[in-house]
Protein backbone atom coordinates (compact mmCIF):
# COMPACT_ATOMS: atom_id res chain seq x y z
CA UNK A 1 0.00 0.00 0.00
CA UNK A 2 2.84 2.38 0.48
CA UNK A 3 4.07 2.03 -2.97
CA UNK A 4 0.48 2.93 -3.93
CA UNK A 5 0.71 6.12 -1.82
CA UNK A 6 4.38 6.83 -3.39
CA UNK A 7 2.99 6.47 -6.70
CA UNK A 8 0.21 8.74 -6.60
CA UNK A 9 2.83 11.27 -5.00
CA UNK A 10 5.14 11.12 -7.86
CA UNK A 11 2.51 11.07 -10.59
CA UNK A 12 1.10 14.69 -9.38
CA UNK A 13 4.17 15.87 -8.54
CA UNK A 14 5.72 15.20 -11.86
CA UNK A 15 2.76 16.55 -13.50
CA UNK A 16 2.95 19.95 -12.00
CA UNK A 17 6.69 20.16 -13.00
CA UNK A 18 5.95 19.28 -16.32
CA UNK A 19 2.91 21.69 -17.22
CA UNK A 20 4.76 24.75 -15.33
CA UNK A 21 7.34 24.15 -17.60
CA UNK A 22 5.49 23.79 -20.96
CA UNK A 23 3.38 26.73 -20.46
CA UNK A 24 6.59 29.13 -19.37
CA UNK A 25 9.20 27.54 -21.62
CA UNK A 26 8.64 30.35 -24.54
CA UNK A 27 8.52 32.86 -21.90
CA UNK A 28 11.24 35.73 -21.44
CA UNK A 29 12.79 35.36 -17.92
CA UNK A 30 16.15 36.71 -18.86
CA UNK A 31 15.35 40.62 -18.06
CA UNK A 32 14.42 42.12 -14.57
CA UNK A 33 10.86 42.41 -15.27
CA UNK A 34 10.69 39.09 -16.99
CA UNK A 35 12.01 37.40 -14.40
CA UNK A 36 11.46 39.38 -11.38
CA UNK A 37 7.59 40.12 -12.42
CA UNK A 38 6.50 37.57 -15.11
CA UNK A 39 7.14 40.34 -17.80
CA UNK A 40 4.20 42.91 -16.18
CA UNK A 41 1.36 39.82 -17.83
CA UNK A 42 0.09 37.94 -15.26
CA UNK A 43 -4.16 37.83 -15.33
CA UNK A 44 -6.11 37.80 -12.80
CA UNK A 45 -6.22 34.01 -12.19
CA UNK A 46 -2.51 32.97 -12.33
CA UNK A 47 -2.51 36.31 -9.69
CA UNK A 48 -5.30 34.42 -7.63
CA UNK A 49 -4.06 31.03 -7.86
CA UNK A 50 -0.32 32.70 -6.72
CA UNK A 51 -1.53 34.39 -4.20
CA UNK A 52 -4.23 31.47 -2.85
CA UNK A 53 -1.31 29.48 -2.72
CA UNK A 54 1.75 31.37 -1.44
CA UNK A 55 -0.64 32.22 1.35
CA UNK A 56 -1.76 28.51 1.87
CA UNK A 57 1.24 26.72 2.68
CA UNK A 58 1.81 24.33 5.81
CA UNK A 59 2.27 26.85 8.16
CA UNK A 60 -1.58 27.30 7.19
CA UNK A 61 -2.28 23.76 6.77
CA UNK A 62 -0.42 22.51 9.49
CA UNK A 63 -0.19 25.60 11.90
CA UNK A 64 -3.75 26.85 11.63
CA UNK A 65 -5.57 23.88 11.95
CA UNK A 66 -3.34 22.80 14.62
CA UNK A 67 -4.50 26.09 16.66
CA UNK A 68 -8.04 24.95 15.96
CA UNK A 69 -7.15 21.77 17.37
CA UNK A 70 -6.42 23.67 20.41
CA UNK A 71 -8.68 26.66 20.48
CA UNK A 72 -11.66 25.87 18.42
CA UNK A 73 -13.39 28.23 15.40
CA UNK A 74 -12.14 31.39 16.83
CA UNK A 75 -9.07 30.86 14.99
CA UNK A 76 -10.98 31.92 11.52
CA UNK A 77 -9.94 35.52 12.36
CA UNK A 78 -7.34 34.99 10.09
CA UNK A 79 -9.08 33.62 7.27
CA UNK A 80 -12.09 35.93 7.42
CA UNK A 81 -10.32 39.14 8.64
CA UNK A 82 -8.00 38.14 5.56
CA UNK A 83 -10.94 39.24 2.92
CA UNK A 84 -11.13 42.83 4.85
CA UNK A 85 -7.44 43.07 3.90
CA UNK A 86 -7.48 41.83 0.31
CA UNK A 87 -10.08 44.41 -0.31
CA UNK A 88 -8.55 47.54 0.88
CA UNK A 89 -5.92 46.30 -1.49
CA UNK A 90 -7.75 46.15 -4.34
CA UNK A 91 -9.42 49.64 -3.89
CA UNK A 92 -6.69 51.64 -2.29
CA UNK A 93 -3.17 50.02 -2.39
CA UNK A 94 -2.79 48.21 -5.21
CA UNK A 95 -3.49 51.88 -7.41
CA UNK A 96 -1.28 53.95 -6.19
CA UNK A 97 1.80 50.91 -6.52
CA UNK A 98 0.96 50.34 -9.97
CA UNK A 99 0.78 54.19 -10.27
CA UNK A 100 4.04 54.14 -9.30
CA UNK A 101 5.31 51.32 -11.45
CA UNK A 102 7.35 49.93 -8.84
CA UNK A 103 8.99 46.49 -8.53
CA UNK A 104 9.38 46.09 -4.80
CA UNK A 105 7.93 47.90 -1.47
CA UNK A 106 11.39 49.46 -0.54
CA UNK A 107 11.16 50.43 -3.94
CA UNK A 108 7.95 52.83 -3.17
CA UNK A 109 9.00 53.93 0.03
CA UNK A 110 12.53 55.43 -1.97
CA UNK A 111 10.19 56.76 -4.65
CA UNK A 112 8.26 58.75 -1.99
CA UNK A 113 10.62 59.34 0.87
CA UNK A 114 14.74 58.84 0.52
CA UNK A 115 17.27 55.55 -0.29
CA UNK A 116 17.92 55.36 3.20
CA UNK A 117 14.21 54.48 3.90
CA UNK A 118 14.09 52.08 1.11
CA UNK A 119 17.57 50.38 2.83
CA UNK A 120 15.99 50.47 5.77
CA UNK A 121 12.85 48.55 4.46
CA UNK A 122 14.57 46.36 2.24
CA UNK A 123 16.81 45.05 5.18
CA UNK A 124 14.23 44.30 7.49
CA UNK A 125 12.44 41.58 4.71
CA UNK A 126 15.88 40.32 4.06
CA UNK A 127 16.22 39.22 7.68
CA UNK A 128 13.07 38.38 8.26
CA UNK A 129 12.71 35.93 5.60
CA UNK A 130 15.84 34.18 6.01
CA UNK A 131 15.57 33.87 9.81
CA UNK A 132 11.73 33.41 10.23
CA UNK A 133 9.43 33.19 7.09
CA UNK A 134 11.51 30.48 4.92
CA UNK A 135 12.75 28.23 7.94
CA UNK A 136 9.11 28.14 9.27
CA UNK A 137 7.64 27.12 5.75
CA UNK A 138 10.46 24.39 5.56
CA UNK A 139 9.96 23.24 8.90
CA UNK A 140 6.27 22.72 8.87
CA UNK A 141 6.47 21.21 4.88
CA UNK A 142 8.84 18.85 6.42
CA UNK A 143 6.61 18.21 9.68
CA UNK A 144 3.30 17.45 7.33
CA UNK A 145 5.20 15.17 4.86
CA UNK A 146 6.74 13.23 7.73
CA UNK A 147 3.46 12.79 9.26
CA UNK A 148 1.66 12.23 6.41
CA UNK A 149 3.18 9.88 4.15
CA UNK A 150 5.08 8.06 7.40
CA UNK A 151 8.75 8.83 5.96
CA UNK A 152 10.03 7.90 9.24
CA UNK A 153 9.84 4.33 8.35
CA UNK A 154 11.12 4.54 4.92
CA UNK A 155 13.57 6.71 5.62
CA UNK A 156 15.43 4.67 8.72
CA UNK A 157 16.50 7.29 10.75
CA UNK A 158 15.65 7.23 14.46
CA UNK A 159 16.94 10.65 15.31
CA UNK A 160 13.90 12.92 14.74
CA UNK A 161 16.07 15.93 13.89
CA UNK A 162 18.05 14.27 11.21
CA UNK A 163 14.53 12.94 9.19
CA UNK A 164 13.57 16.93 9.71
CA UNK A 165 17.28 17.86 7.99
CA UNK A 166 16.55 14.97 5.15
CA UNK A 167 13.55 16.60 4.19
CA UNK A 168 13.95 20.06 5.19
CA UNK A 169 16.53 19.71 2.27
CA UNK A 170 14.99 17.85 -0.50
CA UNK A 171 11.71 20.45 -0.06
CA UNK A 172 14.52 23.28 -0.07
CA UNK A 173 16.16 22.27 -3.47
CA UNK A 174 12.97 21.28 -5.32
CA UNK A 175 11.52 24.85 -4.47
CA UNK A 176 14.75 26.53 -4.86
CA UNK A 177 14.90 25.32 -8.49
CA UNK A 178 11.13 26.91 -9.52
CA UNK A 179 12.73 30.84 -8.02
CA UNK A 180 15.87 30.16 -9.26
CA UNK A 181 15.80 29.50 -12.14
CA UNK A 182 11.98 29.84 -13.76
CA UNK A 183 11.36 33.38 -12.01
CA UNK A 184 7.76 34.53 -11.28
CA UNK A 185 6.23 32.91 -13.99
CA UNK A 186 7.44 29.48 -13.39
CA UNK A 187 6.17 30.34 -9.59
CA UNK A 188 2.81 31.97 -10.76
CA UNK A 189 1.82 28.68 -13.40
CA UNK A 190 3.31 26.08 -10.71
CA UNK A 191 0.92 27.69 -7.93
CA UNK A 192 -1.44 27.60 -9.96
CA UNK A 193 -1.62 24.23 -10.98
CA UNK A 194 -1.00 23.32 -7.33
CA UNK A 195 -3.60 25.42 -6.23
CA UNK A 196 -6.31 23.36 -8.10
CA UNK A 197 -4.85 20.45 -6.61
CA UNK A 198 -4.48 22.35 -3.13
CA UNK A 199 -8.04 22.46 -2.68
CA UNK A 200 -9.47 19.57 -4.08
CA UNK A 201 -7.15 17.69 -1.35
CA UNK A 202 -7.91 20.29 1.35
CA UNK A 203 -11.96 19.17 0.96
CA UNK A 204 -10.85 15.60 0.20
CA UNK A 205 -9.41 15.89 4.14
CA UNK A 206 -12.23 17.81 5.30
CA UNK A 207 -15.20 15.42 3.63
CA UNK A 208 -13.30 11.78 4.91
CA UNK A 209 -12.98 13.74 8.30
CA UNK A 210 -16.82 14.30 8.50
CA UNK A 211 -17.70 10.77 7.73
CA UNK A 212 -14.96 9.34 10.06
CA UNK A 213 -16.47 11.40 13.12
CA UNK A 214 -19.80 10.61 12.21
CA UNK A 215 -18.85 6.67 11.57
CA UNK A 216 -18.80 6.45 7.60
CA UNK A 217 -21.82 9.24 6.90
CA UNK A 218 -20.76 12.58 5.89
CA UNK A 219 -24.06 14.12 7.08
CA UNK A 220 -23.94 12.40 10.46
CA UNK A 221 -20.60 13.74 10.85
CA UNK A 222 -21.40 17.26 10.42
CA UNK A 223 -24.13 17.35 12.34
CA UNK A 224 -22.02 15.53 14.96
CA UNK A 225 -19.56 18.32 14.62
CA UNK A 226 -21.95 21.41 15.36
CA UNK A 227 -24.50 19.33 17.94
CA UNK A 228 -21.08 18.43 20.29
CA UNK A 229 -18.81 20.85 19.39
CA UNK A 230 -19.75 22.54 22.65
CA UNK A 231 -18.13 25.76 23.12
CA UNK A 232 -15.95 24.99 20.53
CA UNK A 233 -17.85 25.87 17.51
CA UNK A 234 -17.61 30.18 18.48
CA UNK A 235 -16.19 32.87 15.93
CA UNK A 236 -15.17 35.03 18.69
CA UNK A 237 -12.45 34.57 20.39
CA UNK A 238 -11.62 34.74 24.48
CA UNK A 239 -9.49 37.39 25.57
CA UNK A 240 -6.98 34.91 26.44
CA UNK A 241 -7.20 32.97 22.94
CA UNK A 242 -4.49 33.10 19.99
CA UNK A 243 -7.11 35.59 18.64
CA UNK A 244 -9.09 37.48 20.68
CA UNK A 245 -12.57 39.08 19.25
CA UNK A 246 -11.16 42.40 20.15
CA UNK A 247 -7.71 42.14 18.47
CA UNK A 248 -9.93 41.53 14.90
CA UNK A 249 -10.33 45.54 15.62
CA UNK A 250 -6.29 46.25 16.36
CA UNK A 251 -3.63 43.96 15.95
CA UNK A 252 -4.87 40.98 13.66
CA UNK A 253 -6.25 43.32 11.32
CA UNK A 254 -3.58 45.20 11.12
CA UNK A 255 -0.98 42.57 10.62
CA UNK A 256 -3.31 40.97 7.87
CA UNK A 257 -3.21 44.36 6.26
CA UNK A 258 0.35 44.70 6.03
CA UNK A 259 0.53 40.75 5.03
CA UNK A 260 -1.74 41.24 2.42
CA UNK A 261 -1.31 44.85 1.05
CA UNK A 262 2.74 45.31 1.55
CA UNK A 263 4.28 42.04 2.04
CA UNK A 264 6.76 41.82 -0.88
CA UNK A 265 6.50 37.88 -0.90
CA UNK A 266 2.66 38.38 -1.24
CA UNK A 267 2.25 41.42 -3.59
CA UNK A 268 5.27 41.08 -6.09
CA UNK A 269 2.13 38.52 -7.58
CA UNK A 270 0.03 41.77 -8.45
CA UNK A 271 3.03 44.00 -9.61
CA UNK A 272 3.04 41.74 -12.20
CA UNK A 273 -0.41 42.18 -12.82
CA UNK A 274 -1.41 43.02 -17.16
CA UNK A 275 -3.81 45.94 -15.96
CA UNK A 276 -5.39 47.38 -12.70
CA UNK A 277 -8.41 45.42 -13.73
CA UNK A 278 -6.54 42.35 -13.97
CA UNK A 279 -5.22 42.45 -10.52
CA UNK A 280 -8.27 43.96 -8.71
CA UNK A 281 -10.20 40.80 -10.47
CA UNK A 282 -7.29 38.52 -8.86
CA UNK A 283 -6.95 39.97 -5.61
CA UNK A 284 -11.07 39.95 -4.94
CA UNK A 285 -11.40 36.30 -6.68
CA UNK A 286 -8.66 35.80 -3.87
CA UNK A 287 -10.44 37.06 -1.20
CA UNK A 288 -13.70 35.05 -2.17
CA UNK A 289 -12.17 31.72 -2.08
CA UNK A 290 -10.24 33.08 1.42
CA UNK A 291 -13.89 32.80 2.53
CA UNK A 292 -13.83 28.99 2.15
CA UNK A 293 -10.81 28.70 4.06
CA UNK A 294 -12.20 27.65 7.31
CA UNK A 295 -13.42 24.21 5.81
CA UNK A 296 -10.10 23.04 5.36
CA UNK A 297 -8.17 25.61 7.38
CA UNK A 298 -9.95 25.51 10.59
CA UNK A 299 -12.72 22.74 10.49
CA UNK A 300 -10.22 19.52 10.19
CA UNK A 301 -8.05 20.66 13.03
CA UNK A 302 -11.50 20.93 15.26
CA UNK A 303 -12.48 17.48 14.61
CA UNK A 304 -9.02 15.85 15.02
CA UNK A 305 -10.07 17.21 18.44
CA UNK A 306 -13.43 15.32 18.47
CA UNK A 307 -11.65 12.54 17.47
CA UNK A 308 -9.20 12.69 19.71
CA UNK A 309 -11.10 13.21 22.76
CA UNK A 310 -13.12 10.28 21.53
CA UNK A 311 -10.09 8.38 21.60
CA UNK A 312 -10.19 7.58 17.85
CA UNK A 313 -7.33 9.61 16.72
CA UNK A 314 -3.92 9.18 18.27
CA UNK A 315 -1.85 11.99 18.29
CA UNK A 316 1.73 12.04 19.91
CA UNK A 317 2.37 13.75 22.85
CA UNK A 318 4.57 17.10 23.28
CA UNK A 319 7.90 16.20 25.30
CA UNK A 320 8.19 19.43 27.23
CA UNK A 321 4.19 19.52 27.92
CA UNK A 322 2.97 16.02 27.91
CA UNK A 323 0.10 17.21 26.25
CA UNK A 324 -0.60 16.23 22.43
CA UNK A 325 1.72 17.96 20.03
CA UNK A 326 -0.91 20.51 18.52
CA UNK A 327 1.47 21.07 15.03
CA UNK A 328 0.88 17.08 14.41
CA UNK A 329 -2.58 17.20 14.80
CA UNK A 330 -3.35 17.89 11.07
CA UNK A 331 -1.00 15.29 9.68
CA UNK A 332 -1.88 12.66 12.13
CA UNK A 333 -5.68 13.38 11.02
CA UNK A 334 -4.38 13.03 7.24
CA UNK A 335 -2.78 9.91 7.50
CA UNK A 336 -5.71 8.38 9.67
CA UNK A 337 -8.83 9.13 7.28
CA UNK A 338 -7.29 9.11 3.58
CA UNK A 339 -6.89 6.17 1.59
CA UNK A 340 -4.02 5.19 0.51
CA UNK A 341 -4.04 6.61 -3.21
CA UNK A 342 -5.16 9.85 -1.88
CA UNK A 343 -2.36 10.28 0.92
CA UNK A 344 -0.12 10.09 -2.02
CA UNK A 345 -2.29 12.56 -4.09
CA UNK A 346 -2.29 14.95 -0.93
CA UNK A 347 1.49 14.66 0.11
CA UNK A 348 2.20 15.93 -3.42
CA UNK A 349 -0.63 18.52 -3.08
CA UNK A 350 1.22 19.62 -0.04
CA UNK A 351 4.94 19.55 -1.34
CA UNK A 352 3.38 21.96 -4.12
CA UNK A 353 1.64 24.13 -1.39
CA UNK A 354 4.97 24.05 0.68
CA UNK A 355 7.25 24.54 -2.54
CA UNK A 356 4.54 27.73 -3.78
CA UNK A 357 5.25 29.35 -0.43
CA UNK A 358 9.10 28.65 -0.48
CA UNK A 359 9.79 29.57 -3.95
CA UNK A 360 7.39 32.57 -3.63
CA UNK A 361 9.61 34.18 -0.40
CA UNK A 362 12.87 33.02 -2.08
CA UNK A 363 12.17 34.59 -5.20
CA UNK A 364 10.73 38.10 -3.47
CA UNK A 365 13.96 38.06 -1.84
CA UNK A 366 16.27 37.65 -5.31
CA UNK A 367 14.05 40.52 -5.98
CA UNK A 368 14.96 42.73 -2.88
CA UNK A 369 18.63 41.86 -3.19
CA UNK A 370 19.24 41.99 -6.55
CA UNK A 371 17.22 45.35 -7.50
CA UNK A 372 17.46 47.08 -4.52
CA UNK A 373 20.96 46.40 -3.00
CA UNK A 374 22.99 45.14 -5.71
CA UNK A 375 21.98 47.02 -8.45
CA UNK A 376 21.73 50.40 -6.50
CA UNK A 377 24.41 50.28 -4.34
CA UNK A 378 27.19 47.92 -5.57
CA UNK A 379 27.04 47.61 -9.61
CA UNK A 380 24.72 50.52 -10.97
CA UNK A 381 25.60 49.73 -14.44
CA UNK A 382 25.37 45.72 -13.90
CA UNK A 383 23.06 44.40 -16.79
CA UNK A 384 20.15 42.50 -16.78
CA UNK A 385 20.86 39.31 -17.08
CA UNK A 386 24.07 40.01 -14.13
CA UNK A 387 21.82 41.30 -12.26
CA UNK A 388 19.29 38.00 -12.25
CA UNK A 389 22.45 35.58 -11.56
CA UNK A 390 23.44 37.76 -8.54
CA UNK A 391 19.64 37.19 -7.51
CA UNK A 392 20.13 33.35 -8.12
CA UNK A 393 22.89 33.07 -6.37
CA UNK A 394 21.95 35.09 -3.03
CA UNK A 395 18.75 33.21 -2.96
CA UNK A 396 21.03 30.20 -2.87
CA UNK A 397 22.75 31.40 0.08
CA UNK A 398 19.44 31.98 1.63
CA UNK A 399 18.36 28.93 0.96
CA UNK A 400 21.22 27.15 2.81
CA UNK A 401 21.09 29.68 6.35
CA UNK A 402 16.91 28.38 5.58
CA UNK A 403 17.76 24.94 5.47
CA UNK A 404 20.17 25.03 9.03
CA UNK A 405 17.63 27.18 11.11
CA UNK A 406 14.08 25.15 9.99
CA UNK A 407 14.68 21.91 12.03
CA UNK A 408 15.26 24.21 14.96
CA UNK A 409 11.61 25.22 15.10
CA UNK A 410 10.45 22.27 17.16
CA UNK A 411 10.65 23.59 20.26
CA UNK A 412 8.82 26.50 19.08
CA UNK A 413 5.62 25.65 20.51
CA UNK A 414 2.41 26.50 18.50
CA UNK A 415 4.26 27.33 14.88
CA UNK A 416 1.14 29.51 13.93
CA UNK A 417 1.07 31.97 16.81
CA UNK A 418 4.92 31.82 16.57
CA UNK A 419 5.01 33.10 13.32
CA UNK A 420 1.93 35.69 13.72
CA UNK A 421 4.33 36.90 17.08
CA UNK A 422 7.91 37.36 15.07
CA UNK A 423 6.12 38.37 11.87
CA UNK A 424 4.98 41.21 14.07
CA UNK A 425 8.25 42.56 14.69
CA UNK A 426 8.66 44.16 11.31
CA UNK A 427 5.01 43.85 10.18
CA UNK A 428 4.06 47.10 12.24
CA UNK A 429 6.42 49.66 11.32
CA UNK A 430 6.70 48.71 7.62
CA UNK A 431 2.96 49.26 7.33
CA UNK A 432 3.24 52.17 9.50
CA UNK A 433 5.68 54.00 6.57
CA UNK A 434 4.04 52.51 3.87
CA UNK A 435 0.95 53.97 5.29
CA UNK A 436 2.17 57.72 5.65
CA UNK A 437 3.84 57.22 2.52
CA UNK A 438 0.31 56.63 1.08
CA UNK A 439 -1.68 59.40 2.88
CA UNK A 440 0.48 61.92 3.35
CA UNK A 441 2.79 64.66 1.00
CA UNK A 442 4.95 66.64 3.60
CA UNK A 443 6.41 63.92 5.90
CA UNK A 444 9.93 64.16 5.60
CA UNK A 445 12.35 61.04 4.96
CA UNK A 446 14.14 61.27 8.67
CA UNK A 447 10.38 60.36 10.24
CA UNK A 448 9.94 57.46 8.18
CA UNK A 449 13.46 56.41 8.86
CA UNK A 450 12.98 56.84 12.69
CA UNK A 451 10.20 55.04 12.72
CA UNK A 452 11.11 52.04 10.77
CA UNK A 453 13.89 51.61 13.63
CA UNK A 454 12.21 52.64 16.81
CA UNK A 455 9.41 50.18 15.86
CA UNK A 456 11.37 47.21 15.82
CA UNK A 457 13.06 48.30 18.50
CA UNK A 458 9.43 48.75 20.60
CA UNK A 459 8.16 45.39 19.59
CA UNK A 460 11.58 43.76 20.36
CA UNK A 461 12.02 45.08 23.96
CA UNK A 462 7.53 44.14 24.38
CA UNK A 463 8.70 40.20 23.49
CA UNK A 464 12.12 39.80 25.12
CA UNK A 465 12.82 42.02 27.49
CA UNK A 466 11.29 42.04 31.17
CA UNK A 467 9.60 43.22 32.67
CA UNK A 468 8.08 44.62 29.36
CA UNK A 469 7.18 40.88 28.89
CA UNK A 470 4.43 40.83 31.58
CA UNK A 471 3.56 44.32 30.50
CA UNK A 472 2.87 43.19 26.89
CA UNK A 473 1.34 39.70 27.97
CA UNK A 474 -0.93 41.28 30.35
CA UNK A 475 -2.38 43.83 27.89
CA UNK A 476 -2.56 41.04 24.54
CA UNK A 477 0.35 41.36 22.10
CA UNK A 478 -2.37 42.01 19.55
CA UNK A 479 -2.92 45.22 20.91
CA UNK A 480 0.48 46.22 21.88
CA UNK A 481 1.20 45.98 18.40
CA UNK A 482 -1.47 48.11 17.61
CA UNK A 483 -0.04 50.56 19.73
CA UNK A 484 3.01 50.57 18.46
CA UNK A 485 1.63 51.53 14.92
CA UNK A 486 -0.33 53.96 16.18
CA UNK A 487 2.22 55.50 18.16
CA UNK A 488 4.64 55.43 14.97
CA UNK A 489 2.04 57.27 12.99
CA UNK A 490 1.45 59.66 15.34
CA UNK A 491 5.24 60.30 15.73
CA UNK A 492 5.46 61.12 11.92
CA UNK A 493 2.63 62.84 11.36
CA UNK A 494 3.40 64.96 14.09
CA UNK A 495 7.05 65.30 12.58
CA UNK A 496 5.52 66.28 8.94
CA UNK A 497 3.77 69.29 10.59
CA UNK A 498 6.15 70.45 12.96
CA UNK A 499 8.91 69.94 10.45
CA UNK A 500 7.71 69.18 7.04
CA UNK A 501 8.83 68.69 3.48
CA UNK A 502 9.90 72.14 2.11
CA UNK A 503 8.36 70.58 -1.44
CA UNK A 504 5.84 68.35 -1.00
CA UNK A 505 5.66 65.65 -2.63
CA UNK A 506 4.24 64.71 -6.31
CA UNK A 507 3.01 61.60 -7.30
CA UNK A 508 3.85 60.90 -10.48
CA UNK A 509 2.63 58.12 -13.23
CA UNK A 510 5.50 55.53 -14.17
CA UNK A 511 2.81 54.57 -17.02
CA UNK A 512 4.17 50.73 -16.82
CA UNK A 513 0.34 49.56 -17.02
CA UNK A 514 -3.30 50.55 -17.75
CA UNK A 515 -4.72 51.84 -14.38
CA UNK A 516 -8.50 51.41 -15.98
CA UNK A 517 -10.33 50.14 -12.58
CA UNK A 518 -11.86 46.91 -13.05
CA UNK A 519 -15.87 48.16 -13.09
CA UNK A 520 -17.40 45.01 -10.60
CA UNK A 521 -14.39 46.49 -8.02
CA UNK A 522 -16.63 48.33 -5.39
CA UNK A 523 -19.74 45.75 -5.34
CA UNK A 524 -17.29 42.60 -5.52
CA UNK A 525 -15.81 44.20 -2.36
CA UNK A 526 -19.21 45.32 -0.37
CA UNK A 527 -20.45 41.93 -0.66
CA UNK A 528 -16.84 40.44 0.37
CA UNK A 529 -17.56 42.40 3.40
CA UNK A 530 -20.92 41.62 4.15
CA UNK A 531 -20.34 37.85 3.58
CA UNK A 532 -17.45 38.17 6.10
CA UNK A 533 -20.05 39.91 8.72
CA UNK A 534 -22.20 37.31 8.14
CA UNK A 535 -19.76 34.40 9.10
CA UNK A 536 -18.69 36.20 12.14
CA UNK A 537 -22.77 36.28 13.29
CA UNK A 538 -23.99 32.82 13.02
CA UNK A 539 -21.34 31.55 14.74
CA UNK A 540 -21.19 34.49 17.28
CA UNK A 541 -21.44 33.69 21.45
CA UNK A 542 -20.05 36.15 23.48
CA UNK A 543 -20.51 34.21 26.23
CA UNK A 544 -16.95 33.23 25.89
CA UNK A 545 -15.89 36.68 27.67
CA UNK A 546 -16.61 35.51 31.02
CA UNK A 547 -16.03 31.85 30.44
CA UNK A 548 -12.30 31.72 28.70
CA UNK A 549 -11.15 29.74 25.83
CA UNK A 550 -11.70 26.05 25.59
CA UNK A 551 -10.69 23.68 27.63
CA UNK A 552 -6.91 22.13 25.88
CA UNK A 553 -8.26 18.57 24.32
CA UNK A 554 -7.45 15.58 26.21
CA UNK A 555 -7.61 11.78 25.50
CA UNK A 556 -9.77 8.96 27.22
CA UNK A 557 -7.82 6.38 28.78
CA UNK A 558 -9.07 3.83 26.16
CA UNK A 559 -7.97 4.38 22.30
CA UNK A 560 -10.34 3.45 20.12
CA UNK A 561 -9.28 2.42 16.15
CA UNK A 562 -10.27 4.48 13.32
CA UNK A 563 -11.62 2.78 10.52
CA UNK A 564 -12.04 5.18 7.38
Amino acid sequence: MFWVTLLSFVLFTGFVAVGTWLIVRRRESSSQDGFFLAGRSLTFPFIAGSLLLTNLSTEQMVGLNGSAFKEGMSVIAWEVVAVIALVLMALWFLPKFLKAGITTVPEYLRYRFDETTGLLCNLLFLVSYMLILLPIILYTGARGMLDILDLNAMLGIESEMAQLYVVVIAVAVIGSCYALFGGLNSCAVSDTLNGIGLLIGGFLISWFAFATLGNGEVSEGISTFFREGGDRVNSIGANDAEAPFLALFTGVLFINVFYWCTNQQIIQRTLGAKSLAEGQKGILLTGALKLLGPLYLVFPGMIAAMLYMRGMLHIPANAATGLAASDQAYGALVNAVLPAPLKGFFAAVLLGAILSSFNSALNSTCTLFSLDVYKRKINPTAPDRKVVVVGQIFGTIITLGAIIIAPLLQQAGSIFNYLQKMNAIYFIPILAVVLIAIMTRKVPAAAANLALILGVILIGIGYFIPPFTGYVEAMGQYHFVACVLALMLVLMLAWGKLRPLPVPFEEKDAKVTDLTPWKGVVPVSAILIIVVVIIYAAFADFSVFTKGKPAYPTAPAVIQQTNP
